[in-house]
């Protein structure tokens, strides 16, 4: 397909997507279906052209004066398809499926800057109804924040240490560009795609076949980190989900002691299985998904109960740009329900003198934060410990700033850490 037709497509799925609030990758999956002519370098090129002008939405439809779905897919046409502005004029045609002559106000949109003193939500690619909650959490750093969620995100990779080496995965994937992450010790960083380049499928690699490595961010490994597992320890992953913090919290654990991983849904669970095998975890106790009276039959006993809660994915928003768009104000108290819910559980299983550790893939503080309060004061048997102190004994570098100015909790953030939006509290139950 020339440039001109792959922006008429991008075109074509944006409408889909924007006209009926579809998810990105249902849409692109169903365009594949119904224009099997499309080659794979095709289909991945209309996808790196949608998901990209979903990201910059807001400040893409300010350059080009316009928010409909040609105005997106032309604006961001030249970083995603790696093309000049000049280029994009001459790919639009109206010859053979391309889109048709663009006009003058377009042409000056591809090639313009963003005005001055644009609103922050704007700058930011923030939905205007959420810039609030960015300014609660950021300050003046909230249009920063939302332009770097805006962004395109690396491929981070948590090193199995039961199997592998960061050493190891490193030089395994070296042709990548594979690097140490900054922060977590066990962590590698394969750089975002630039331009047209295609996506990386690294579970594809045959490092990954071995279980030398999984696909997690370094936030998510940072969260995992700072719970605070160690050898022995009876821990249970309230919200396991696929498992990615299961394996981290096995391998921190050194396959020792006894985590309990559970999740509400058992289609989210499913993966699971296949992923203690081939990671050689032996230390996990799968529970039957959504069965809560096992759940509470085991009483507090755990010395860790970590608590990965149901939230927006606000901080998600580099790997998901159509999440963003699709949230709604009723979202919000709708998680913040969930949330409480699995944190008095979580609570309730957790013995005196155990830990809490409550994370979300959230910026929001409505998630976060405020969360917290609310849940120390249903029960004052809890309380914050500084997540400072733990990075310290836990990871052992200089702790980072939180992006949101508190020293207690941390709030990791792309902007300030590299990482995906992460929030991270870890609360230990007093001895009576």
């Amino acid at each position: 397909m020339r440039a001109g037709a792959r922006i008429a497509a991008a075109t074509e799925v944006l409408e889909d997507i924007l006209a009926r609030h579809r998810p990105a990758a249902t849409a692109l999956a169903d365009w594949g279906k119904a224009h099997r002519f499309a080659g794979s370098g095709d289909r991945a090129a209309i996808g790196t052209l949608v998901f990209d002008a979903l990201r910059r939405r807001a400040s893409l439809a300010a350059r080009m004066g316009a928010d409909t779905p040609r105005a997106l897919a032309l604006g961001a046409a030249p970083g995603a398809l790696g093309l000049t502005p000049e280029q994009v004029a001459a790919a639009a045609d109206g010859l053979l499926h391309a889109p048709a002559p663009l006009s003058e106000t377009e042409k000056s949109g591809l090639s313009a800057a963003l005005p001055q003193g644009v609103p922050a939500h704007i700058a930011g690619d923030i939905p205007a109804w959420l810039l609030p909650s960015f300014e609660r959490a950021f300050g003046a750093g909230a249009a920063e924040e939302g332009a770097a969620l805006a962004a395109r995100a690396p491929i981070d990779l948590r090193v199995n240490t039961l199997k592998g080496t960061r050493e190891k995965v490193v030089k395994a994937l070296e042709r990548y560009g594979a690097a140490p992450t900054p922060l977590a010790p066990t962590g590698v960083r394969v750089p975002a795609p630039e331009g047209a380049r295609k996506a990386l499928h690294l579970e594809a690699e045959a490092a990954h076949g071995k279980g030398w490595f999984e696909v997690q961010d370094e936030g998510s490994q940072l969260a995992a980190l700072l719970a605070g597992a160690a050898p022995r320890m009876q821990v249970l992953d309230l919200c396991a989900g696929a498992g990615g913090k299961t394996l981290a919290l096995a391998a921190t654990m050194q396959n020792t002691g006894q985590i309990y991983a559970y999740d509400a849904d058992r289609k989210q669970l499913r993966p699971i299985f296949e992923r203690l095998k081939r990671a050689g975890v032996r230390n996990v106790q799968v529970l039957e998904a959504g069965n809560e009276e096992a759940l509470a039959a085991l009483g507090p006993r755990f010395d860790l109960v970590l608590v990965d809660a149901p939230c927006t994915g606000s901080g998600t928003w580099r790997r998901k740009p159509d999440a963003k768009w699709r949230v709604r104000p009723a979202n919000i108290p709708e998680r913040q329900a969930e949330q409480a819910r699995v944190l008095d559980l979580g609570a309730s299983l957790t013995k005196p003198g155990g830990a809490l550790a409550y994370v979300t893939c959230s910026v929001l503080p409505e998630e976060n934060r405020d969360q917290v309060e609310a849940f120390l004061g249903r029960h004052g048997e809890f309380a914050v410990e500084p997540f400072t102190t733990a990075w310290a004994e836990r990871i052992g570098a200089v702790p980072p700033r939180s992006a949101d100015g508190r020293d207690d909790t941390l709030q990791l953030t792309p902007a300030r850490h590299g990482t995906d939006g992460f929030f991270i509290a870890l609360m230990r139950r007093h001895r009576p």
